[in-house]
């Protein structure tokens, strides 16, 4: 048997004192909870009137189904958008040409650094304040904007370490057998590639179907702007319709995530890649350095 040498197998008192902790912290967690639930219940938050609307069909069809709707929309033409982003410039990233690969890594980190509150503030009123002139920019192209450069800029270092995690001899037998670069990129990089960066593109991706609610702060009306302004302005109850929001968007997140965890493992089963999994890709400033 080897030793772990990042982890030593706890011994009886290590266990009993894990134990303790694990029991201490759990006691701790459920008396917070009961005062929070306490808290609320004493301002009348659970009270039926509160959450009656979300028992009329009206306030479903009429609200939350087009909010969810809406959400669904944004988040599938910006995760397109996005994917086609990251391809370009993640290929771009890996180019031999260094008037190709600067600029790509330039464009990448520069919106890899911006918050994408400020991307979609500066979609929508940036050109109006570039030109001078009245342009009407939609909250609903100004998030799938915001989005796209944001989350695109993830996926190209997404795209670029899959590639890099397949074998340099892959490639070497490629060209070995007469295959260009273009060849050797699609028929043996890619496929390999493509398995080993799953996790991390589904990852991103629930993390874009989330970010969707930033839409709200410029009226997109979306999930969370009917969960957290038109409901609670015409019933008067915020915590309920946070509460009910919440579990549609877990409801969404657990759905996405189980299909793209089943896609994936058809992936896997259907190729053979000696490509390392692709984690999230390193915060801009750690180790992100255009090459």
């Amino acid at each position: 048997m080897s030793a772990n040498v990042l982890f030593d197998v706890p011994g009886p008192r290590a266990r009993l004192r894990n134990n303790i902790l694990t029991l201490v912290s759990a006691v701790v967690i459920l008396a917070v909870a009961y005062l929070l639930i306490k808290a609320l219940a004493d301002k009348g938050q659970f009270a039926g009137k509160m959450w009656e609307p979300f028992l009329r069909g009206d306030v479903w069809t009429g609200q939350i189904i087009p909010g969810i709707i809406a959400t669904l929309q944004a988040a599938v033409v910006s995760a397109l958008l996005a994917l086609v982003f990251g391809v370009v410039f993640g290929l771009g990233r890996l180019s031999e040409h260094s008037w190709i690969r600067m600029p790509a890594g330039a464009v990448v980190e520069f919106f890899r650094a911006i918050p994408l509150l400020l991307l979609i503030f500066f979609a929508q009123a940036g050109p109006a304040t570039i030109s001078g002139y009245t342009v009407s920019v939609p909250a609903f192209a100004a998030v799938v904007i915001g989005l796209t450069l944001y989350n695109g800029s993830v996926l190209a270092e997404v795209f670029r370490a899959g590639i890099l995690s397949v074998p340099r001899g892959q490639s070497e037998a490629g060209y070995s057998l007469g295959l260009r670069k273009g060849g050797v990129m699609r028929l043996i990089l890619l496929p390999q590639a493509t398995t080993a960066m799953m996790p991390a593109i589904v990852s991103q991706m629930v993390v874009l179907l989330k970010d969707t609610a930033l839409g709200w702060v410029i009226a997109y009306e979306e999930l969370l702007n009917y969960g957290l302004k038109q409901i609670p302005s015409n019933f008067g109850n915020l915590i309920p319709s946070a509460i009910v929001i919440s579990v549609v968007y877990i409801a969404i997140n657990l759905v996405l995530s189980y299909i793209a965890t089943r896609l994936e493992r058809r992936s896997r089963r259907s190729r053979r890649t000696t490509a390392t999994v692709v984690g999230a890709p390193a915060a801009v400033g750690v180790g992100t350095g255009a090459e």
